[in-house]
C-alpha cells in the first residue's frame, strides 16, 4: 500500500469515527490549488494535528489556520458546493508537498459513508 493509499485509508476511517473534517483557511479563503490532473483540489484532513503540520511544515500554507467542519455540514454544504465548482477533495494530504490522493466529493462521502456503515462506528 503507498502512502497516499493508507492516508486514504486513515482518512476514512478517522472521519467516520469523529464526525469531523480539518480544513485549512487563510485571509483569502480555503486553498485549492491546481492537481496533476489539471484541476482545483481543496485539501481536507481527518484531524485538526494533520493540518496543523501541513501548516507548520509547507511554506505555502504557513499563514493559515486549521478549521474544522462537522461531517453533517460537509455532506450537506460542502460536497454539493465542491462538484458544483469542479474541485476535488484532497484527502490527509502529506509531506513537504503536501501531497497525497485527490477524489471527487461524492466519491470521498459514498467511501466515509460505506465505512460507517460496514463498522457500524
Amino acid at each position: 500500500m503507498s502512502i497516499s493509499a493508507a492516508h486514504a485509508a486513515s482518512f476514512y476511517k478517522e472521519v467516520a469515527k469523529e464526525k469531523l473534517i480539518w480544513s485549512i483557511r487563510d485571509a483569502q479563503g480555503f486553498p485549492s490549488p491546481l492537481s496533476e490532473s489539471g484541476r482545483r483540489s481543496m485539501p481536507f484532513w481527518s484531524s485538526r494535528s494533520r493540518a496543523e503540520l501541513i501548516i507548520k511544515n509547507v511554506s505555502a500554507y504557513g499563514a493559515f489556520e486549521p478549521v474544522c467542519i462537522s461531517w453533517s455540514e460537509f455532506i450537506e454544504r460542502w460536497v454539493q458546493g465542491l462538484t458544483q465548482d469542479n474541485i476535488l477533495v484532497g484527502i490527509n494530504w502529506s509531506g513537504a508537498q503536501a501531497t497525497g490522493y485527490d477524489i471527487e466529493p461524492i466519491d470521498c462521502k459514498k467511501n466515509i459513508e460505506a465505512y460507517l456503515k460496514n463498522n457500524e462506528i
